[in-house]
């Protein structure tokens, strides 16, 4: 009977709970919002421009300072802040001091584009467009020449997401050179030569081999004996002196 009655009790305590929690959750806080409150949360060099964002509120008449919290849409406020390109997500709530605060989580690049037709984009951690932020630089690879929106959002990505996750490689790899015949090539910031990786395809065997290259071959020889170094033929690098 008493192990009965505690789960009774249990059984009552939890639906009160969540009771309490639906009642309360889409009630509606009392009082007149006093302002607006914005947070960067992830970032520590913030793409995000905290004074284009609250003007981006207000002309899309979300400002909620001044308003009824009742009158407040926040879930409204949320929905139009992540069509911002460097917005990853958003958390917009009523705090206990009478604000409407915004967390905001930007989205980080991994490779910056110069494509062919003479735009300039960053591609992000998870291969997605985003516009170049004028207050602030990323020191990331770049790629240049041939490139499409879909090589960047794809192999490219993918291959500069492999970069970020090598520690040496995200060092080492400078510049990416995409040629009219869809080979790459690579620019070093350590090194004066020039790298042709190839086509995409096996560019973790390759980068072994060059890897092994530099820690047999240039560590004896010096850096900057040879001009190119071609990865392209298999179990062997090809160099070519100046």
């Amino acid at each position: 009977m008493k192990k009965a009655l505690i789960i009774i009790l249990l059984c009552l305590v939890a639906g009160y709970l969540i009771f309490a929690a639906i009642y309360f959750q889409d009630k509606p806080k009392e009082g007149i919002c006093e302002g607006l409150e914005i947070v960067i949360e992830n970032s520590d060099k913030s793409f995000i421009n905290i004074n284009e964002v609250e003007n981006y509120i207000k002309a899309n008449h979300l400002d909620p300072t001044g308003k009824q919290f009742k009158d407040i849409n926040t879930d409204s406020i949320q929905s139009k802040l992540i069509k911002i390109q460097t917005i990853k997500e958003a958390e917009v709530f009523v705090t206990n001091n009478n604000l409407i605060r915004i967390n905001l989580y930007e989205r980080k690049p991994i490779l910056r584009v110069f494509n062919g037709k003479g735009q300039s984009f960053y591609v992000d951690t998870e291969g997605q467009k985003m516009p170049i932020a004028l207050k602030s630089s990323a020191h990331i690879p770049v790629a240049s020449g041939h490139v499409s929106d879909s090589l960047a959002c794809n192999e490219l990505y993918r291959f500069a997401k492999f970069l970020k996750e090598n520690e040496f490689w995200n060092a080492q790899i400078e510049q990416i050179v995409v040629e009219g015949n869809g080979e790459i090539m690579l620019i070093p910031r350590v090194g004066d030569q020039k790298i042709e990786l190839g086509k995409l395809d096996g560019y973790e065997k390759k980068l072994d081999k060059l890897m092994t290259f530099y820690q047999k071959g240039l560590n004896e020889t010096g850096w900057n004996k040879y001009s190119v170094i071609n990865l392209k033929f298999d179990n062997q690098v090809v160099c070519k002196k100046r």
